[in-house]
């Protein structure tokens, strides 16, 4: 069973930055696609940004965060970054960490194919 641990969340202004971490342990997972979703009060979990196994050159983002948000992967801390800036209002949620057993070139994730879910940190954006 993998273990992710994630870290980074917070309360910040419109405009504002964070930068989220998750620290995954419990198997290998240099050659899979990685994650990050989120949650809003009242909505379904929706996919925010991933990228792939290898060099991690395959990076790919849900619309509403492309160009504001960037994805990254450090394998020596077997470990998953994703830096916001421009926050929003609307980026208001639970933030999680999420792993797969995907392989090769793709442009999204869907819930369904996350082999495991990081308990989550709250970013809330005041306006």
């Amino acid at each position: 069973q993998a273990q992710l641990v994630e870290s980074g969340g917070g309360l910040v202004q419109a405009g504002g930055s964070l930068r989220l971490s998750c620290v995954a342990s419990g198997r290998t997972f240099t050659g899979y696609h990685m994650g990050w979703f989120r949650q809003a009060p009242g909505k379904d979990r929706e996919f925010v940004a991933g990228i792939g196994g290898g060099t991690g050159s395959n990076r790919y983002y849900a619309e509403s965060v492309k160009g504001r948000f960037t994805i990254s992967r450090d394998y020596t801390k077997n470990a998953l970054f994703l830096e916001m800036n421009s926050l929003k209002p609307e980026d208001t949620a639970a933030y999680y960490c999420a792993t797969t057993r995907i392989v090769g070139w793709v442009n999204t994730i869907s819930a369904r194919e996350v082999k495991d879910w990081g308990q989550g940190t709250q970013v809330t954006v005041s306006s």
